[in-house]
């Protein structure tokens, strides 16, 4: 048995690009995949830790369990590990630090979503949360929309935005503004992402904001539940992940991100509906990813 750190992880050079094509191959398998919902166990307040288990189909010989923490006051506020077993002989593989998987894999999910959902010829798209996931997704997204003009607009907080905005001046195709309330974020805006990890309460109160056709992706699906009901479709990672949610009932309309992208629903179908997409995370792409770093690392050895 191995333990594969973070670092061994990142020296590996995998390109968001390859993470969302990661992410992409992951759901294409998910009806095969034995993904029972996270235990979510709160031990204070609003931290919590989750334990995340998934059997891949029986090809791939993989079953994973990743536990993943929040701890107000903790840096980093999110930290993970997973074990990875041959499911063919229950022998454990290795145990690998998934900070950087977590990250990545939520990243990716969340860029896999914009570019399904978004409406076409959108353009601004509105950010708050400038931390880990919000430039993994910022990276995954960029990496794969390299030519189109895009106009980020970012929620200032301290010099955050600022020092993202330097990071990626480099993406030529990318122009950056500023917003300085919630209110002027999202406002005309075409997708609204929030990466922030905790949220106390809605927001946006004022649901008028959000334009015809938008796209709000909640990454910690925090802060938008007065979006639930009012707007047209909301799509999910997985059905189970989500059920227990207070509107779940009074969704419009749902479906999951998965049958989108193999062809058994439709996703978006006009130009005007506004759409929520919930993608809460699933054991399914920490141990997809996690068995193609394994084949990775051994390649390399």
């Amino acid at each position: 048995m191995r333990y594969i750190t973070s670092e061994e992880i990142a020296s590996l050079n995998i390109s968001p690009a390859t993470c969302v094509d990661w992410v992409r191959e992951a759901f294409m398998i998910k009806r095969e995949c034995v993904l029972p919902p996270k235990i979510s166990i709160h031990p204070q307040g609003t931290d919590f830790i989750n334990t995340m288990p998934c059997l891949l189909p029986p090809s791939y010989h993989r079953f994973g369990c990743k536990v993943v923490s929040r701890i107000k006051g903790a840096h980093p506020a999110l930290k993970s590990d997973m074990m990875l077993l041959d499911s063919s002989t229950g022998a454990t593989i290795a145990i690998l630090n998934s900070d950087w998987i977590t990250a990545m894999r939520t990243g990716a999910v969340a860029a896999l979503a914009i570019n399904t959902f978004r409406r076409p010829g959108a353009r601004i798209y509105a950010f708050v949360g400038l931390g880990a996931m919000g430039h993994a997704t910022l990276d995954c997204f960029l990496a794969t929309n390299p030519d189109s003009p895009i106009v980020i607009r970012l929620k200032r907080y301290k010099n955050h935005a600022e020092t993202v905005a330097r990071e990626y001046a480099h993406h030529k195709n990318v122009t950056f503004e500023f917003a300085d309330s919630m209110q002027e974020l999202v406002r005309d805006a075409d997708v609204v992402v929030s990466c922030i990890t905790d949220a106390d309460g809605l927001l946006v109160d004022d649901t008028s904001l959000f334009k015809p056709g938008v796209l709000v992706v909640p990454v910690h699906t925090r802060g938008f539940q007065n979006c639930d009901t009012i707007f047209e479709k909301v799509f999910a990672d997985d059905e189970g992940h989500v059920s227990g949610f207070k509107y779940f009932s009074q969704f419009r309309s749902f479906g999951e991100i998965g049958d989108v992208l193999t062809g058994h629903l439709a996703g978006r179908t006009n130009d005007t509906e506004r759409i929520l997409s919930y993608n809460i995370g699933l054991g399914l792409h920490d141990v997809f990813f996690a068995t193609k770093i394994m084949q990775l690392i051994d390649h390399a050895d």
